[in-house]
């Protein structure tokens, strides 16, 4: 489809959606980011954000995980397949999956901050790790390839963050 059929269909001008868009690329952005970042999720990364404890806040993360997936997987599966005959639908992927990295860097700051880390886990490597367990292939891997349900996925999802990330918090006496 050009952007002429687009701006044809939509009833406005070519000018119009390249104004608002810039370019194919962009209207699929915008449909991206409309199918998964509502006020819902909103709400809930102001929830993770705003938790004082770090293992609450690393909980947390994973139904915002679990939303994205769901309401993205079949779109990102058809972006990965078209990605290997259309370059910057690849590319797109790529800028979405550097953004998601840089994002979540502010959560392993606050769990650095906060002592929390375990020994020995460099903020680099644990963003490395938090950024691969919530990303949309171990999701696609055990929801869609090995029949998890979304849930499932989700309460594992939280496990494997704290056990992964975590130090066990000390016990008062």
């Amino acid at each position: 489809m050009t952007i002429e059929g687009i701006a044809q269909r939509a009833e406005v001008s070519a000018q119009s959606v390249y104004a608002l868009f810039k370019s194919k690329t962009g209207i699929l952005i915008e449909l991206l980011d409309q199918s998964t970042f509502d006020t819902e999720h909103d709400d809930a990364v102001r929830r993770a954000l705003s938790a004082t404890d770090p293992e609450t806040r690393l909980r947390l993360a994973a139904p915002i995980a679990r939303q994205i997936h769901d309401a993205q997987s079949a779109t990102f599966d058809l972006l990965r397949g078209a990605g290997v005959v259309a370059p910057e639908l690849a590319k797109l992927e790529q800028q979405r999956e550097g953004l998601r990295y840089e994002r979540q860097e502010r959560m392993i700051i606050s769990l650095r901050d906060a002592g929390r880390l375990q020994p020995g886990l460099d903020q680099v490597t644990a963003r490395d790790i938090f950024w691969m367990l919530t990303g949309r292939d171990v999701y696609r891997m055990l929801v869609r390839e090995r029949s998890w349900s979304s849930q499932k996925y989700q309460d594992w999802l939280a496990d494997s963050l704290v056990h992964s990330l975590l130090t066990p918090q000390r016990r008062r006496t």
